[in-house]
Formats: C-alpha cells, sequence, structure tokens
C-alpha cells in the first residue's frame, strides 16, 4: 500500500499543533501522528511533504517543519473542506527510490478522489506527480509556474532543471498540455523556446501574466497538475536570499495564482518545489496554500460536471468551419468546443470543451482563431 511509504509528523510539530487554538487552521487538520494515521474517508485534501532535494544539488536536509508551523498558525476561512496532514516521505537509498515513493502515494490518494498537496523538495518531483496518473487511463493537462521550462539533454539525468524533457519523452506519454505561467525569456534559450511552439505548448511570460494576471485562469481551469516553483517569486518577496532572484511574481500575484488553481473544478494535484528552508519562505508558502484552500472552497462544479442546459452556446461562423462557444450561466466563465474528428487518430475519445476568455470569444467574432484553441487541435491529431 502507497501510505506505508509516509513518516509520520515529527513530536515537535505535532506539540506546535496541539497547543494552537481551536480557532486555527492547524485545530481542523487531522495528523499523521506516531500512534495514529488518519480515517481518509471524509477526507478532501492531504498535505505530503516530499523531503528529496538531489535534483537541485542540494546536500541540507529538506526543512518543512517552518511551514507547517506557518500554516497551521493561519486562521481558516469559511470553509468546510476537511483536511489532513499525512507527514513526509523521507530520501531514499537513490533519488529515483523517492520518485516511486511518492508516485505510489500520490496515486493512491487520487484513487480515493482526495486532493494532494505536495510540499518538496526539488522540481522533478513534478515527475513522479505525473507518473501518478499513468493507472488513470486519462491524458494529463501540466501547469508550471516557474521562471524556466526545464528542458534538458535526453544524455542528462533527472533534475529540477531537466524533469520536463523526460516527461515529453518517456512512456506511456499521457501528457497532453503543458503550460508555463511566468517564464523570463533571458533564463530561456531560442532553442526551448522554439520547442514550446513546435510541441504546441503554451507559454506566457512573467510581464503579460503580471500586467494582466485574468488571462491566467482559463490555464488553470483546464489543468491537472500545478507545479510551482517558488524562484518564480521575487527574492524581496519570497525572503529567499539563497537564490537571488530579482524580477519574479509578487507575494499578492503568486497567491492569485494559487487561488485560480484551487478554484478550478479540474485541477486534482498541487506541488510546490524549490523552496529554500527559510522562516521567511515558509510564511509566503503557507499562505499560497490557504489560498489554493480558499479557491477549492469555492469550486463552481460547472463543466464536466454540470449539464449544457446551463449555458448559452454562441456559433460563430468561418469560411469552412465554425466556432461553438459556452457561456456559464453561473459564472459567465467562457468555454470553446473542440470537435471529435472521427477520421483521425485523436488522443481526445470525445468532443470536449477548452477553457477560454470572453477577449477569445470576441476575437472570434472577428475572424481571429484563438491560439490555444488550434494548439488544442493539433495536438490531439498528431
Amino acid at each position: 500500500m502507497g501510505f506505508d511509504f509516509l513518516a509520520p509528523l515529527e513530536e515537535e510539530t505535532v506539540l506546535f499543533i496541539e497547543g494552537l487554538s481551536s480557532q486555527h487552521l492547524g485545530s481542523k487538520v487531522v495528523l499523521h501522528t506516531e500512534s495514529d494515521f488518519p480515517d481518509l474517508d471524509q477526507v478532501k485534501m492531504a498535505i505530503v511533504g516530499a523531503m528529496e532535494n538531489r535534483g537541485q544539488n542540494k546536500t541540507e536536509a529538506v526543512e518543512l517543519s517552518y511551514i507547517r508551523q506557518e500554516l497551521y498558525r493561519l486562521f481558516p476561512g469559511n470553509w468546510h473542506v476537511s483536511i489532513a496532514d499525512l507527514g513526509n516521505i523521507l530520501p531514499g537509498d537513490s533519488a529515483e527510490d523517492s520518485y516511486f515513493a511518492l508516485q505510489q502515494v500520490v496515486a493512491e490518494l487520487l484513487k480515493r478522489n482526495i486532493i494532494p498537496i505536495v510540499i518538496g523538495g526539488s522540481q522533478d518531483l513534478t515527475y513522479s506527480l505525473y507518473r501518478a496518473y499513468d493507472n488513470l487511463e486519462q491524458m494529463v493537462n501540466l501547469v508550471s509556474v516557474d521562471s524556466k521550462f526545464d528542458f534538458g539533454k535526453e544524455s542528462e539525468g533527472i533534475s529540477a532543471a531537466s524533469y520536463l524533457t523526460k516527461i515529453v519523452i518517456d512512456e506511456p506519454n499521457n501528457l497532453f498540455n503543458y503550460c508555463n505561467i511566468g517564464f523570463q525569456t533571458y533564463y530561456n534559450s531560442q532553442e526551448e523556446i522554439d520547442l514550446i511552439e513546435k510541441l504546441f505548448f503554451d507559454a506566457y511570460r512573467l510581464g503579460d501574466v503580471s500586467n494582466n494576471i485574468v488571462i491566467s485562469e482559463p490555464v488553470f481551469r483546464d489543468a491537472d497538475i500545478v507545479s510551482i516553483d517558488l524562484t518564480s517569486v521575487k527574492s524581496s518577496d519570497s525572503g529567499n536570499f539563497t537564490t537571488f532572484t530579482p524580477n519574479g511574481f509578487n507575494g499578492k500575484e503568486i497567491c492569485s495564482l494559487s487561488r485560480y488553481a484551487g478554484i478550478s473544478d479540474k485541477v486534482s494535484l498541487l506541488g510546490i518545489f524549490n523552496h529554500d528552508n527559510s522562516r521567511q519562505e515558509a510564511v509566503l508558502i503557507a499562505q499560497v496554500i490557504w489560498y489554493f484552500i480558499e479557491g477549492y472552497h469555492f469550486r463552481s462544479n460547472e463543466y464536466p460536471y454540470g449539464s449544457k442546459e446551463n449555458y448559452l452556446k454562441y456559433i460563430i461562423p468561418f469560411e469552412n468551419d465554425e466556432l461553438v462557444f459556452f457561456k456559464s450561466n453561473k459564472t459567465d466563465r467562457w468555454w470553446i468546443e473542440i470537435p471529435f474528428i472521427s477520421s483521425v487518430n485523436n488522443k481526445l475519445k470525445k468532443s470536449t470543451l477548452l477553457p477560454c476568455s470572453y477577449e477569445e470569444y470576441l476575437a472570434a467574432c472577428n475572424q481571429e482563431v484563438p491560439e490555444r484553441w488550434w494548439k488544442a487541435q493539433r495536438k490531439n491529431i498528431i
């Protein structure tokens, strides 16, 4: 059973949580301790620590107690979300052992319809998160909040700076789409930028997202996995001066992105990686997790759960085709239909809806094909 890989919370952390008042978030979380393992039947979210950081070539141990203390001393919103803290996956004899253990734990949680919140460790652990979907027989959409694409050479071993290559290349290939939020051009070679285009992946520059953060919302609405690299936040806001980052998201922006991830009906897994073990950055990570949980509480359970009767349908005629949009009567959010083409080898098994923005609908009215729709069509048939 996957949970055998989990070590209980340290006694110091348990005592800290037990010392909090009944109003704090910590008092509302069930804990994996030396003497008890949570009953997961009613749990909706589970926090898992992953102590592996060899992908960053670091020798010091991962410190997660600061994050837990800062998170559990926060006050919850008006939530009704049952949360468990399942403790930590300790580093294995090799990094591959750690990857396997994390994959097993996350796969077991996904099978139980529990959303894992994984706190790393190095970001190469995202590969384990992706592989955890292997037995679910579905295509996977991965969104990474990162200043870099993290491609590497095939001949290199997996690391925090090269894990995406392994995701793209390894079989079984269940990746339908990868989207980067917040890349900084000078950290990525032109070859990598061209590869993103060649693979029909999506990428949004830091400046574009900071100027209009709402453009990222449809991206999160279509994600299964969200992986956040903490070095995407500028050091003046994160407190991480070990890895100095002069430019990046500010604290408010990274929390907004986390809330978008939480509010998405589709996101089933959040990973937070590449932190520096400091008290300062732990405060930010705690708030990022808090906003994800709040977003989850406000999920609207729309498509694919809702009936199309709850949507207005808009058909935009083109010269040889048409684009079909749907607008939710409940939230005013928009989707565009990706049609099923029976004469080709489709990755998707039926017509599906791609989240989009009102601006993309207006562009279609002006006979401009939305770029994300075009890329999704291309990925579907190649």
